[in-house]
């Protein structure tokens, strides 16, 4: 047997999250049905789950690339610059990867 759960949410948070989860692949009232599941199965709040971070690059102009390639190695001249595993490190740490 099955039971029904009912909630009155603001419409602007439903429509947000009636979008991310169609993002995500899923539609709210199965987002809602994977949090309860995957609560019990935890005994508590169990995950975080959000959309990968965009590309922030994705947007720049060619001519906005180019600019920033230029002081980059400007600034590898004048010995300003990262170890390259330092940086994957951290990127790594960020995101969780």
């Amino acid at each position: 047997m099955a039971s029904t759960i009912q909630l009155r949410v603001e419409d602007d948070l439903k429509n947000k999250a009636d979008s991310l989860f169609r993002d995500l692949g899923t539609d709210t009232t199965n987002a809602i049905r994977m949090f309860l599941a995957k609560a019990v199965a935890e005994n508590g709040f169990p995950f975080e789950v959000k959309k990968t971070v965009a590309n922030p690059y994705v947007e720049m102009s060619e001519e906005e690339i180019l600019l920033k390639l230029e002081k980059a190695r400007k600034q590898a001249d004048e010995g300003k610059y990262r170890e390259a595993n330092n940086m994957v490190a951290d990127i790594r740490t960020k995101y969780g990867l």
